[in-house]
Order: structure tokens, then C-alpha cells, then sequence
């Protein structure tokens, strides 16, 4: 592929992560939240429920940075502390997920609208590209995580 192709490509994967960092930021603020804060609830989602340690070692969050985050959530109601069954000393975080939701669809609503819209107007095999792409765009940056943090 022609480097003036790759360059142009690099430049709109960069334009797309600032981007999304402003969106975030700014429904982040809509919801009463700083910064990217409700994007750490989208991990207690889709992982469910785990332990304050769990949630910094997905993060990359220090464990201190991390219950602010909780204390944050806890407040808003977004969140629960419960002590583990088996060793009281252990604190799991649980999701309110419908609280998660009621909060951040609204504030995502039209994004996801228009978002539909445009993928629609791919062809299958567009699709299939855009697809792969992401797919393995994710697996280069856990990659990359994890050879930072020397997993």
C-alpha cells in the first residue's frame, strides 16, 4: 500500500481517538462524572461483578485511584460494595446496570442512531472489512498493553 495512503489512514485512526476522547469526556460531564470515569463502568458491565483489585488491574488504575473511582460510582448509585461470602476482608463491586443505563442512554442515544445509520449504508462485504480491521486493530493494542505493562 502507498505510504501517502497509510499516512492518510494513520492521521484518521488518530482524528477518530481524539475525537472519541472529547465525546467521552463530554457525556462524562453530561452524567455528572469527570472525565472518561464512565467508561471504567463499561468494564464492571461487561465483566460483571469483581473486586476493587480485579478492576485495577483490567484499568491499569493504581488500587487508591481506584476506590475514588468506586467512591465516585457508589454515590451516584451506580455501583454497590458488598463483602465476599467467603472472606469478609475481600470487597466485590457490583454494577447497577439498570442505573448504568438509565443514566447513559439518553446521553448516548442520538451516536448510536446515527452510528446504525452509517453502518447501514456499508455493503456486506464492507462490513466484513471495517469488521476485521477493528478486530485486529484490538488485538495489536492488548498486544501493546500488555508488552508495556510486561505481561
Amino acid at each position: 500500500m502507498e505510504s501517502e495512503v497509510l499516512t492518510r489512514i494513520r492521521k484518521l485512526s488518530q482524528q477518530y481517538a481524539y475525537t472519541s476522547i472529547q465525546m467521552h469526556e463530554t457525556i462524562a460531564r453530561q452524567a455528572g462524572l469527570p472525565g472518561t470515569d464512565h467508561k471504567y463502568l463499561g468494564f464492571l458491565i461487561q465483566k460483571g461483578e469483581m473486586t476493587a483489585g480485579e478492576l485495577s488491574n483490567l484499568t491499569g488504575l493504581t488500587t487508591g485511584a481506584v476506590t475514588g473511582l468506586i467512591d465516585r460510582f457508589e454515590k451516584k448509585g451506580l455501583v454497590k460494595r458488598q463483602f465476599a461470602e467467603d472472606d469478609r476482608r475481600k470487597v466485590i463491586i457490583k454494577p447497577n446496570t439498570e442505573s448504568i443505563m438509565a443514566l447513559f442512554a439518553p446521553l448516548y442515544k442520538e451516536f448510536r442512531s446515527k452510528s446504525q445509520e452509517l453502518l447501514a449504508s456499508f455493503s456486506n462485504k464492507e462490513i466484513k472489512v471495517i469488521e476485521t480491521y477493528f478486530s485486529k486493530a484490538i488485538e495489536i493494542m492488548n498486544e501493546t498493553t500488555n508488552k508495556l505493562n510486561n505481561k
